[in-house]
């Protein structure tokens, strides 16, 4: 690595986001990327012969397209020297695009680059049991069309019933959501707390959509311009009316405190700080460091960043105090809860100590805006930078759990 080659965050682009099964339903990844990378190339006036390298991720993957990222590119008509290839690690996914290209800037091997991701709840794939998909697969491969007549006659009516995707982890069994309620309950972590959250969550992002700062960050897509899940007129009163989701008896997650399934793509631009300033650009904030870290789900499927946030405080040098803004992802407000929780007792790392809830997501995050699973992670870097340059903030932390058992931790600074 080449620490004279900061990272600069330049900016990002995102298409709004919208409940899934809505306003994209029938748009593709592809497209919906397409158009996040369209609106970065647009806002910044960016020539594409000046990219170096595009990381793009996704967690719900398209059997027919194995490398989204360089279908971006054919997609746009940029320049085929482009380097192009897909990442994906759940809601962390495009964390791990923009620390891929930051690597890379680093080292020297390329001077622009972007990072990003996208989710399609809408176009999630349709499975097959195995015994259907063994008996297409034979059919498909037949020499003879005796032989595929004879295989096809095989499938009964059962092999015709679509297998539903499923959010459950593996390892475990459980949904995201179940772990949630888990943990919620182990961390005591009540309905009303995560309420607040929600609520404050829906507000700030109200108040950023009609004050022009969270639109400023987006692409119209047919003729959408807006995040659409955002309630600004959501009440406590109201979010009590909704039963449990995950533990109908004693649960206290439901569909006001979590984020919802949700179609969009972000991207964010980022440079070597030489080639930025070359090219007139002033960056938003430069990337000072980021961490990754993973536990065990039995100990918390969301707690990862229990870990992650004071590995990299003590690498940094840096406190938690130090940080001006803290954006936290809101897959649920239980799990901002808890986690926020762990800093301030110490969980597997020491304490950390407390976030003033007025730096706390000024802009709303995931229970709001929407979680794109792949696209949160630039969605977030993009927030938080544009904000950064408009307080003059010095620092600004990013948290950010996902599915595993695993968390990144990123730090954005000004100077």
């Amino acid at each position: 690595m080449n620490d004279n080659h900061r990272v600069a965050v330049v900016g990002g682009m995102r298409t709004p986001f919208v409940k899934a099964g809505t306003f994209f339903r029938d748009i593709s990844q592809l497209k919906l990327s397409s158009q996040a990378i369209k609106g970065v190339l647009e806002r910044f006036e960016l020539d594409p012969k000046m990219i170096d390298l595009l990381v793009w991720g996704r967690v719900l993957h398209d059997p027919f397209t194995s490398n989204l990222a360089r279908e971006i590119v054919f997609d746009l008509d940029l320049p085929a020297s482009i380097e192009a290839y897909l990442v994906s690690n759940n809601c962390i996914t495009s964390l791990h695009a923009a620390v891929d290209v930051a690597d890379f800037i680093r080292a020297g091997r390329a001077e622009i680059g972007m990072a990003g991701g996208v989710e399609s709840m809408s176009a999630v794939p349709v499975l097959f049991g195995r015994e259907a998909s063994r008996i297409f697969l034979e059919a498909g491969t037949a020499k003879t069309a005796g032989d595929r007549i004879r295989t096809l006659l095989r499938l009964r009516p059962r092999h015709f019933k679509p297998v539903p995707l499923s959010f459950k982890e593996p390892s475990t069994g459980l949904t995201m959501g179940e772990h949630a309620e888990l943990t919620a309950k182990e961390w005591r972590i009540g309905r009303a707390e995560q309420d607040e959250i929600a609520l404050r969550s829906h507000h700030r992002a109200a108040s950023a959509t009609a004050d022009g700062r969270l639109t400023a960050e987006i692409y119209p897509v047919l003729g959408v311009d807006h995040d659409t899940i955002v309630r600004g007129d959501t009440t406590l009163e109201k979010m009590a009316k909704l039963k449990p989701v995950f533990d109908p008896a004693q649960g206290t997650i439901t569909a006001a405190n979590a984020s919802p399934l949700t179609d969009g793509a972000a991207a964010v631009l980022l440079m070597s700080e030489e080639r930025a300033r070359a090219e007139g650009y002033e960056p938003l904030a430069f990337i000072r460091a980021a961490e990754f870290a993973a536990i065990h789900p039995r100990d918390g499927l969301l707690m990862a960043p229990a870990v992650a946030v004071p590995r990299l405080l003590r690498k940094t040098g840096l406190t938690l105090a130090d940080m001006d803004i803290v954006e936290v992802h809101e897959a649920f407000g239980a799990q901002v809860a808890f986690n926020l929780k762990a800093w301030e007792q110490g969980w597997k790392e020491e304490a950390i100590g407390t976030v003033d809830s007025e730096k706390l997501n000024p802009l709303g995050s995931s229970v709001a805006i929407g979680h794109p699973f792949a696209a949160t992670g630039a969605r977030i870097m993009t927030t938080l930078a544009n904000e950064m340059a408009r307080s003059d903030a010095r620092y600004g932390l990013i948290s950010v759990c996902a599915a595993g058992a695993m968390a990144c931790a990123m730090i954005l600074e000004r100077s």
